[in-house]
C-alpha cells in the first residue's frame, strides 16, 4: 500500500477527500474565481488545463510520491480548490503540504486555516511523521510571513530551483514543522481558528 494510504478528512468547514477525475468540471469552475492561473508566484492551471493538471496530480500518486486532495466547502458541498501531500518519503516519515490553492471567495477564511490543520494534525498524529515542510516562491513574502505564523521554522533556500512560466528560475523558501514543535504549533493554530484568524491568507 502507498504511503500515506488515501484518507478523508472532514471539519466544520472543510473536507478534504481524495482527488478524482470527476473533480474536473466544478475545479475548472472554481479557478475562475480570481483567475487564479495568472498569479504569478505560483503554478495553477487554467480551466482549459484544469483535467491535465488533475491527471499530473494523480499520475504522481500512483508514482507514489504524492497524495492530492479536492477541497471541499461544507456548507455548500463543492469543490473550491486542491491541496496534497508532496515529496512523501516513508522511509524518513518526511513529506510537504503544498500545491494548494483556493478560489478567490474561500481564501481568508476559516476553509483554509481548517484545512491546514487537519493535514498536519493527519501526518503528526496517525502517520507519525518526523517533519512536514512547506516551500514557497522567495518573493512570495506574505506566504513566508503566513508560514511563520504557523510556527514553521526557515530552512533555507533552494536556488534556481523550479522553472516559472515566463522561463524565469524560482527561488523556492523551504520551511518545516517538527514533531516535536507541533504540539505549540497546534496550540497556536487552534487559538487562530477560534478568533477566526487565518494563518494562511495566501497558499504556498
Amino acid at each position: 500500500m502507498s504511503w500515506p494510504p488515501e484518507v478523508e478528512l472532514a471539519g466544520r468547514h472543510a473536507r478534504l477527500t481524495p482527488l478524482r477525475a470527476d473533480h474536473e468540471t466544478a475545479l475548472a469552475e472554481a479557478v475562475k474565481d480570481g483567475a487564479l492561473w495568472n498569479l504569478w508566484f505560483t503554478h495553477i492551471a487554467a480551466p482549459e488545463d484544469m483535467a491535465a493538471d488533475i491527471q499530473r496530480r494523480l499520475a504522481l500518486r500512483a508514482a507514489g510520491s504524492s497524495l492530492p486532495f479536492a477541497v471541499i466547502d461544507q456548507a455548500s458541498g463543492e469543490p473550491v480548490g486542491m491541496t496534497a501531500y508532496l515529496n512523501v518519503d516513508p522511509v524518513n516519515l518526511r513529506l510537504e503540504i503544498g500545491s494548494t490553492w483556493y478560489r478567490r471567495a474561500a481564501q481568508r477564511t476559516a476553509i483554509n486555516s481548517e484545512c491546514k490543520r487537519m493535514l498536519l494534525a493527519h501526518a503528526f498524529e496517525s502517520l507519525n511523521c518526523v517533519a512536514v515542510e512547506f516551500r514557497t516562491h522567495y518573493f512570495n513574502r506574505e506566504s513566508r510571513r503566513a508560514i511563520g505564523r504557523l510556527g514553521a521554522k526557515f530552512d533555507g533556500v533552494l536556488r534556481s530551483h523550479m522553472k516559472m512560466r515566463d522561463g524565469s528560475l524560482r527561488d523556492t523558501c523551504v520551511y518545516s514543522i517538527t514533531a516535536a514543535e507541533w504540539p505549540a504549533a497546534r496550540a497556536g493554530l487552534d487559538a487562530r481558528l477560534e478568533r477566526g484568524a487565518t494563518p494562511f491568507p495566501t497558499p504556498p
